[in-house]
């Protein structure tokens, strides 16, 4: 068993898996309030944990499915018991392996790409699995500019993959997707980074042609 899938199956147990989801519960409805959904839309969620976010997007009344992929199994089996509507699925897989018919309009993943063997190779993954003029929403905490979580791998002792927001960028727009950036900020927070960096997200689209 890989050092990740471990970490997360025993996050699932510990109760870590809700604290994760208070910690970027507050940015995270604040990125996602800035999406459109006034069209019909699929959704995949990369790393969904507990399935919090997925249960959030099922609700939307233009959400057609909205599909959940952790490596923890023990995560989906916790998503899967809060799981209350039709418009949910939980798969455990990791993006690499993804085996899925269709594709979807939007991707998202919070604190989760950075885990994966090769960027490269989820982010290609990731753009294969987007129906042209589809979204990728990459959230993440751990970024060289952001001084203060840079330690976080030392912490953790597994393979979290460091880069600074201009690296993002590149490995997106490298894979093919039209990229910006946006930072959430907390102002409120007693953490000094999250007032002043925040959660970054990449959003890549995929072109239409």
């Amino acid at each position: 068993m890989d050092g990740v899938r471990k970490t997360f199956d025993e996050w699932a147990q510990n109760g870590r898996a809700e604290l994760m989801e208070a910690e970027h519960g507050k940015n995270v409805s604040k990125f996602l309030q800035t999406i459109s959904f006034e069209k019909p839309f699929t959704f995949l969620d990369v790393g969904c944990g507990n399935g919090w976010v997925v249960k959030k997007i099922s609700k939307e009344k233009n959400c057609r499915k909205a599909v959940g992929i952790d490596k923890s199994k023990k995560m989906i089996i916790q998503a899967n018991q809060k799981k209350d509507s039709d418009k949910e699925e939980f798969i455990h897989t990791d993006i690499e392996s993804m085996k899925y018919k269709g594709k979807f309009d939007f991707i998202f993943s919070m604190e989760s790409i950075y885990y994966a063997d090769s960027v490269d190779v989820a982010l290609k993954k990731i753009f294969s699995m987007l129906k042209p003029g589809g979204s990728f929403f990459c959230g993440t905490d751990f970024y060289s500019d952001n001084k203060a979580t840079a330690k976080w791998a030392k912490i953790m002792k597994i393979q979290m993959h460091l880069h600074s927001k201009k690296e993002w960028k590149e490995f997106f727009k490298n894979t093919g997707f039209i990229t910006k950036t946006k930072q959430i900020k907390d102002l409120k927070s007693r953490k000094k980074w999250k007032r002043e960096f925040g959660t970054l997200f990449i959003i890549g689209t995929k072109p239409q042609r």
